[in-house]
Order: structure tokens, then C-alpha cells, then sequence
């Protein structure tokens, strides 16, 4: 069964590369263009799944916390949380210096070729949203506190979402046992109701992902990856020797775990997010691939996961810190080892607290460039293809999201991940 899934979904997606390509924007059928077509069937998986993201996160998250807030493990996991947090995106921010040195050293912005600016509304919308980096640390520290929980909920806000249902859940294991009980049953009959309607959705997934990814193809095309081949070349380089060799490493080594096994059982997850380019629109996939596919327990996925997708972004600090590094050198910019010490530094800061929605890493570049004096139109260099790459660093996002679940899980004592006579490397 679990094949299967992963067999549709690698199908869509073929054909939904090849019916992008053949069609593209003007093509019609019967008056009405293919795009639209495509977009209608994207767009409608995409709504399912965040209609299901804000209740699924409060719900798990409660139950989660609530069952963690009386044990004295609860302060242990939290900085065991934060330490994986911590760990992968400085070890995604070295491979993107890395990456882009290994691929640019002998390069000068004076040869490194004409790049198509392109989506001018975009440019000037990421530009627009662009502050110094105190305005960026108060956003987000109003979005973590929002001054209306229903308000940031509607708004898919998932900061302040995630800080309330933590408070809430706490708190609920500290009242008295008669009401918390009642409390505490609904919210996981909420849950499980949640998760009744998520299997629902995942039956689309294969038309979903079709659509999707054929609105990028059909808008896209081929041309706007030429115009900044060997930008796009490094980012696609670094995202695959990231995920293929230093998060293996990482499994290894903290959890003695075979990466194959995970990679198969997080793989409807990772072709979901490449496929909405969404961290929050895939959160409920992942979700599902670690407790029904892994083994993991909901207690550490109900915590981690809507806490991992708000702030362990290590695929968007890698693009940030690449990203930055070329539009400086296009730009000029001597990049001494204090500049480039600076912009891995802000990479890796403020990936964490990014939007779990498409594109929104480019703000977050636009405030890098401000802080090494780059002008921030600089994004239209490399805007031609973001919406190709945003689709990769998603999928890198909720890969490492879901390995620091697996190693939490681990060091938990859990003993029944992907049956634990296959899981541990000898």
C-alpha cells in the first residue's frame, strides 16, 4: 500500500511535467485553457490541506504538551528540540557557503553572465516588505505574540498558534483532573477526527500534485532556468549534498538509523511539499508519514513537527545564504570572510520564523542584502527561478523536520521506529 502511494505520486508527477511542457500557457480545451485547468486541481488540494493545518496543529499540539506538562522530561525535550533545530541549520548554512565557493571561486561578477530579472510585481512586493532587522526581530515577535489567537489562525499565522496551543496544553495539565479530563477529550477527539479527514485528502494526493507541479512547468518553462544556470545549478547541488550526505550523516551518527528506511517512509511527505511548496499546506502528510510509515509516537511528533515547520527551516537557510552570496558578488561586493561571516550568521537567524508558505524566504534575503549594503531589487536576479527552487527547498525543510522528530523519538527510548530490528545501523 505504501508503495502504491509512492508510485502514483511519482507518476503525476512525470506527467504533469510532461503536460506542462506540451501545453503551456495558451493551450486550450474546449475555450478553457489547460492553466487553468491545472491551477483549479492545485489550488483545491492546496486549500484541503490548509483547511486541516490550523486544527491539526492546535489539536496535536495541546494533546502533546498537556501530556509532556506533568512529566519532568518536558524542559529535556524542549532543549533537545532546539538543539537538533540548532544543529541542522548551521550544518545546511555551511553546505550553502560551501556550495556557492565550490561552484563560484574562480568567478567574477564582471563574467558570470546576464541575468533575466523577472516577475516585477513580486520584486517590489518582497522589496516592499523589507526592513532593517530590528523591524524584522519585532514581526516576528508579534506574530509569535498575536493580540488575536482566531485572527492569526485565519491568517495561518503559526507562531503565535504554536505559543498559544503550548500555553494552553501546559497549562490544561496543571487545573483540576475533572475539567482537564473534559478538556482533554475533546481535543482529542478534535484530533482524531482531523487525521480521519487527512487520510480523505491524501486519497487526492496524486491529483493534487499533478496540478501543481504542471502550473509550474506550464508557467516556467525551460527559459528562465538558462538565464541563471549556474545559480540555480549551485542552490539544486547544495539542497542534494545536504540531504543525501550530510543529513544520512546525521542520522547516523545521533540515531544509528538507516537513512534508506526513513527516506522511504517520509517520501509522500517530501513529494507533497516539492509539490505545494508549502511547509504548513504538507504538515498534516508528515504528520501521517511518521506515525503510520515510521513508527513514531504522537507524543514527540505532536510537538515537534508544528514546532519544526515555524522554525527549522535549514532548506530556506541554506537558499538564503546562497542566494545572498551571489547577488553580493553580482553586485560587487568583496566578500571578505566578516561579510561572509555575517550573511551565514542572518541566514541562519532568520530562517527561523519564516512563513511556511511559497517564496517567502525572499523577505528574508531582501533583509540580508540591506545588512551588507546590496540593494534589495537585487532579488529580480535570481527571482526567474525561485518558484522552481522554492519547490526544493521545501522538500529539504520537512525532510530535516521530520529527522529531528525520528532522533527525539530515539533518544526518547522508542523502540518501535520502522521496526526496530530494521531502523538501527550495525
Amino acid at each position: 500500500m505504501k508503495d502504491n502511494v509512492l508510485f502514483r505520486v511519482f507518476i503525476a508527477i512525470a506527467l504533469a511535467v510532461l503536460a506542462g511542457w506540451l501545453t503551456g500557457i495558451d493551450k486550450e480545451i474546449l475555450g478553457v485553457p489547460y492553466l487553468k485547468i491545472y491551477n483549479l486541481m492545485g489550488q483545491l488540494f492546496l486549500n484541503a490541506l490548509h483547511l486541516v493545518a490550523v486544527p491539526l496543529v492546535s489539536a496535536s499540539i495541546i494533546l502533546g504538551t498537556a501530556r509532556m506538562g506533568s512529566e519532568s522530561s518536558f524542559g529535556k525535550l524542549g532543549v533537545k528540540t532546539f538543539g537538533y533545530y540548532i544543529l541542522t541549520i548551521s550544518l545546511a548554512v555551511v553546505t550553502g557557503v560551501s556550495g556557492f565557493f565550490l561552484f563560484f571561486s574562480g568567478s567574477h561578477s564582471s563574467d558570470l553572465g546576464t541575468v533575466t530579472a523577472a516577475s516585477g510585481e513580486l520584486t517590489a512586493q518582497v522589496i516592499k516588505s523589507q526592513g532593517d532587522a530590528f523591524d524584522t526581530f519585532t514581526q516576528i515577535l508579534f506574530r509569535l505574540v498575536p493580540s488575536n489567537i482566531f485572527l492569526a489562525a485565519s491568517q495561518g499565522q503559526m507562531l503565535g498558534l504554536i505559543l498559544f496551543s503550548i500555553l494552553f496544553g501546559f497549562f490544561l495539565s496543571k487545573i483540576d483532573s475533572e475539567p482537564a479530563k473534559i478538556v482533554l477529550a475533546f481535543w482529542k477527539g478534535i484530533f482524531q477526527i482531523i487525521m480521519k479527514i487527512t487520510h480523505v485528502v491524501m486519497m487526492a494526493l496524486p491529483f493534487g500534485v499533478f496540478g501543481l507541479v504542471a502550473k509550474v512547468v506550464a508557467t516556467t518553462g525551460l527559459e528562465a532556468l538558462s538565464s541563471a544556470a549556474l545559480y540555480f545549478i549551485t542552490v539544486v547541488s547544495s539542497f542534494l549534498a545536504y540531504s543525501l550526505i550530510v543529513v544520512p550523516i546525521i542520522l547516523f551518527i545521533f540515531g544509528r538509523i538507516n537513512p534508506i528506511l526513513h527516506f522511504k517512509a517520509i517520501s509522500p511527505a517530501l513529494f507533497t511539499a516539492f509539490s505545494t511548496s508549502s511547509s504548513a499546506a504538507t504538515l498534516p502528510v508528515t504528520m501521517e508519514c511518521l506515525e503510520k510509515r515510521a513508527g513514531i509516537s504522537n507524543r514527540i511528533c505532536s510537538f515537534t513537527i508544528p514546532l519544526g515547520t515555524s522554525l527549522n527551516m535549514s532548506g530556506g537557510a541554506c537558499f538564503m545564504c546562497i542566494a545572498s552570496l551571489f547577488i553580493a558578488k553580482i553586485y560587487g561586493v568583496s566578500l571578505t570572510m566578516d561579510t561572509v561571516a555575517l550573511i551565514a550568521f542572518m541566514s541562519g537567524l532568520t530562517s527561523m520564523g519564516i512563513a511556511g508558505i511559497p517564496s517567502a524566504s525572499l523577505i528574508s534575503v531582501a533583509l540580508i542584502l540591506n545588512a551588507v549594503h546590496v540593494p534589495a531589487e537585487g532579488i529580480g536576479l535570481i527571482i526567474a527561478v525561485d518558484r522552481i527552487l522554492d519547490m526544493f527547498r521545501t522538500t529539504v525543510n520537512v525532510l530535516v523536520n521530520s529527522v529531528c522528530a525520528v532522533l527525539l523519538a530515539r533518544s526518547e527510548g522508542e523502540t518501535a521506529i520502522y521496526g526496530e530490528c530494521d531502523a538501527k545501523v550495525s
